[in-house]
């Protein structure tokens, strides 16, 4: 739940169809400017398979695609997305070509529709065909000038992502446009859709080659993923070619301008995949990447929250070389300075509540990372009062103390902030973060490890959706919890209540989609002994 986790995440059919759909969205995109503005976006909220079938159906009498966002209120990369993209006039008079769907993780039955449109990371933006073909993901990540224009790549496309996939892993010939959809396609939150996690850096190093002479601003942008993924340095070989590749790029404003996303949340796996070893080629390519995340932070084209990226990347190459837990990083006096400089302008900058949510979190998670535990922790207190969604700063305090070793403190922050959380998908997320720290932190006091966990279950008793999706994987971190705590089953007497009261929930669940399987796997039955 740190921004940390979430930083990566600040992301067609038939030709007949895709006529359809150019015919349909052309009107509509040429009269925009000739009309009054539009107030905002007019999301159409889906809670259940009810609502998406109805917003489907209006897409296929109005011949439009429907364009659907899965987000929640205290999500920092949502948030971003709020400030920056969905308020935007350009963005709001093109949402007139899509039907808008907005699902919000917390409304019940959303977790269900999470599990029918494979989704699981906040944000996800999927466009899809009047006809329910997922025709791409769009890339949270990017900045919104570059968001806007992969939306209208996919409006105007037509063709399945999966079918241009298939189509270049075939060697097939495709338009410089496809190749852009495939450059932009959000692979964070492909969700194992077009290709398993472990194969992505190899599929991407394929597609970066095949691209060669179709366009040269993809295929870097391929590469920069691939690279990005290969954090293990073994899944990709990287020649002499590629490193003058990226070498060039970064000393290029306008070309390194136009992968700031890619450059600014892969900085240290580019690096690393690069350059594998320290020494001097490892710091002259970080003394280039150095240069051009510089040039990142003074563009004021940019939004604050990519800026701020780019000085964590900056923080990221300085610890390159160094333990990663350590908690207290060697950085140079220049750096920290402008560390704690710019967490003081931020926070005097920013009023908004949306973009505060996304980037005073961020800011609170560099003074972290850059070892200023002190500053990070009063910047999170003075902003619990401004945040409309506080426990998620609370987590973040918990966190914080954690790393330092005040034990106490940590599960104070973790039990606030799980008292405080709001929504059942949410608080499911909130109670299976601070169970896993009372357990890990305090695992002594059965009493309320016991009393939480009952807690959770019957809280997830309550909701349907507690089996599905995100909700289904914090109960699966209880449950997980639990067997480590009583690995040597010194807990056995606790774990066969909670076993009990579980049957009890589990027999009420419906059997379909594999729900109540997944209730009956949470907690296992002690072993008798003999």
């Amino acid at each position: 739940m740190t921004p940390s986790s979430t930083l990566r995440g600040l992301r067609l059919s038939s030709l007949a169809s895709a006529s359809l759909i150019s015919l349909a969205l052309l009107a509509p995109l040429q009269q925009a400017h000739a009309t009054a503005p539009v107030a905002s976006v007019s999301w159409q909220e889906a809670a259940g398979d009810s609502d998406v079938e109805k917003a489907f159906a209006q897409a296929r009498s109005e011949k439009k695609p429907v364009l659907l966002y899965w987000g929640a209120k205290w999500c920092p990369p949502c948030n971003q997305l709020k400030a920056t993209l969905f308020n935007r006039q350009d963005f709001i008079e093109q949402s007139r070509a899509f039907v808008a769907v907005h699902i919000d993780g917390d409304l019940p039955g959303a977790q269900k529709l999470g599990t029918r449109f494979k989704v699981r990371g906040y944000p996800t933006m999927i466009l899809f065909s009047p006809e329910g073909q997922e025709l791409t993901r769009l890339p949270g990540e990017a900045d919104a000038p570059q968001v806007l224009k992969v939306l209208q790549l996919g409006l105007a496309g037509g063709r399945p992502i999966k079918n241009v996939l298939a189509d270049a892993r075939a060697g097939k010939k495709l338009s410089a446009n496809e190749w852009k959809l495939l450059g932009f396609y959000s692979w964070d939150t492909d969700e194992q859709q077009l290709v398993p996690a472990a194969e992505r850096p190899g599929l991407l190093a394929q597609l970066a080659a095949a691209s060669q002479g179709a366009d040269a601003e993809t295929g870097t942008r391929l590469w920069l993923k691939a690279l990005a993924a290969n954090a293990d340095g073994k899944s990709l070989k990287v020649d002499a070619a590629l490193q003058t590749r990226v070498r060039a790029l970064l000393g290029n404003a306008a070309d390194a301008r136009a992968q700031v996303d890619s450059l600014n949340y892969g900085a240290s796996d580019i690096v690393r995949s690069l350059a594998p070893t320290a020494g001097a080629e490892r710091n002259a390519l970080i003394a280039l990447y150095e240069t051009a995340l510089k040039r990142f932070e003074a563009d004021a084209t940019l939004s604050r929250a990519d800026r701020l990226s780019a000085l964590v990347a900056r923080v990221d190459l300085a610890r390159v070389d160094q333990p990663k837990d350590s908690t207290q990083p060697k950085l140079n006096a220049a750096l920290l300075k402008e560390v704690k400089d710019t967490s003081v302008r931020l926070d005097k900058e920013i009023t908004d509540g949306y973009e505060r949510q996304a980037v005073i979190t961020q800011v609170a998670y560099l003074l972290g990372h850059a070892g200023q535990w002190k500053d990070s922790d009063e910047l999170l207190k003075a902003s619990l009062s401004k945040s409309h969604s506080p426990y998620y700063l609370m987590s973040q305090l918990g966190g914080n103390a954690k790393k330092q070793g005040r034990k106490d403190e940590a599960l104070k922050w973790y039990e606030e902030a799980f008292n405080k959380s709001e929504g059942p998908a949410t608080r499911l997320q909130w109670g299976s973060g601070y169970f896993g720290a009372l357990v890990e932190l305090a695992p002594q006091d059965s009493a309320k490890i016991e009393k939480i966990a009952a807690q959770l279950f019957n809280e997830a008793a309550q909701d349907k959706g507690s089996f599905y999706e995100r909700s289904a994987r914090s109960l699966q971190k209880v449950g997980s919890s639990l067997a480590k705590w009583n690995d040597k089953g010194q807990h056995d007497a606790v774990l066969a209540r909670l076993k009990t009261q579980l049957d009890g929930i589990c027999a009420k669940v419906d059997t379909a989609d594999k729900q109540r399987e997944t209730c009956e796997s949470l907690v296992k039955a002690p072993a008798k002994k003999a």
